[in-house]
């Protein structure tokens, strides 16, 4: 009876590992030989391209600084002497670069559009002052003016009654009168008034009583603005008081006789005017 020998797993697996290992140490030395003659056959022909071109290179350079240079060749370290002078076999260029401006200039083109004005500079500084020019042809005579306004106020005004103080201030009433420009002054109230704003002139005169006291007041308004005055005496005498006033329309200018509690009087009689009382104007304040 025949027995037939089974295959062991084992030995089968272990017989594969033996087959790659070898294969792979087969590679690795064909490997590295194949690598070592690449590059050693890379590197020596790439060594020898460069030193050629590297020596050409340098060479023709050297040639062509010694047959510029007509003279012989030198170190550096040589002794410095003027070295043999050699007539150079090769002809000599001196290049200059030249351009045919016709042949690159073109034909003249249009006029562009204008351009947008600059932004306005600094003013200078004023120039000298010019000549005198021609004297021009004398002008057509205008048109007339307007006449020329003229303003008057005056008055000049009297009393022939002589006038006792009582309890109360009085205002100074006069019965004559002289002059009354416009009628300005009122008779019968006893006041100026304003009609013509400006400066004015006023003058007062008055007789004074024996023995009493005279006390009166020029007034603006009711603004006492002067005073004339005499202390009783045995005898009686003339006072006077004038002075300037500068007023405004309506104003009014009057006389006014103190009142009682200091007994005053002012002398007058029928026959002659003792008491007088003036005033005109000076400046009219629309004259300017």
């Amino acid at each position: 009876m025949n027995t037939e020998k089974t295959k062991d797993p084992q030995n089968t697996t272990e017989m594969a590992g033996m087959v790659f290992h070898d294969l792979s140490i087969y590679l690795s030395i064909y490997l590295s030989i194949y690598l070592s003659i690449y590059l050693s056959i890379y590197l020596s022909i790439y060594l020898s391209i460069y030193l050629s071109i590297y020596l050409s290179i340098y060479l023709s350079i050297y040639l062509t600084l010694c047959e510029s240079s007509g003279t012989e060749c030198r170190r550096c370290c040589d002794p410095a002497e003027e070295a043999p002078q050699y007539a150079s076999p090769y002809p000599q260029y001196n290049i200059v670069p030249q351009i045919n401006i016709t042949i690159l200039k073109g034909e003249k083109g249009d006029t562009g559009v204008r351009g947008p004005y600059g932004k306005m500079g600094k003013s200078g500084q004023s120039g000298p002052r010019g000549p005198h020019g021609m004297k021009g042809n004398k002008g057509s005579i205008g048109a007339p003016g307007e006449p020329c306004k003229s303003y008057y106020a005056a008055f000049s005004v009297g009393r022939k009654k002589a006038l006792h103080s009582n309890d109360y201030y009085q205002t100074m009433i006069f019965d004559t009168e002289f002059v009354n420009l416009y009628g300005h002054f009122n008779m019968f109230t006893g006041k100026f008034f304003c009609y013509v704003p400006g400066i004015y002139f006023f003058s007062l005169n008055a007789h004074t009583w024996n023995q009493k006291e005279t006390y009166l007041h020029l007034m603006k308004n009711e603004q006492e603005m002067a005073i004339l005055y005499a202390q009783p005496s045995d005898r009686s005498i003339m006072q006077s008081q004038s002075l300037m006033l500068e007023l405004e329309r309506d104003d009014q200018v009057w006389i006014r006789l103190y009142k009682g509690e200091r007994e005053n009087a002012v002398f007058s009689d029928d026959f002659d005017t003792y008491i007088t009382f003036s005033g005109y104007l000076i400046k009219a304040k629309l004259e300017g």
